[in-house]
């Protein structure tokens, strides 16, 4: 399984709010799969940033396709040749 991320470039109007939570519940449906590793929004620059696991660029451009808020999307999809997170290294030790 390759790891990709997508570059979310947004823009809002009166009506995008209403599809946050449709959004939303998509997004932590992906997460739950395991398709979707990480998510973050930036509302000062307008930018998400969404780290799929899947096989190639086509797939996680579908899932993208996928979101009510795709309307208010361009992005760009790039494959990764290194990712590390806190959450993929074993836990501190801690000594009683």
């Amino acid at each position: 399984m390759k790891k990709f991320q997508a570059i979310i470039r947004f823009t809002m109007d009166d009506e995008f709010m209403t599809f946050v939570p449709a959004h939303r519940t998509y997004i932590n449906y992906l997460m739950n799969k395991g398709i979707i590793d990480s998510y973050a929004v930036s509302m000062e620059s307008q930018t998400s940033w969404v780290t799929f696991n899947c096989e190639t660029k086509a797939e996680a451009a579908s899932y993208l396709g996928k979101s009510p808020l795709y309307k208010y999307w361009t992005y760009d999809v790039e494959e990764l040749f290194v990712y590390d997170s806190q959450h993929y290294r074993l836990p501190a030790l801690q000594l009683n």
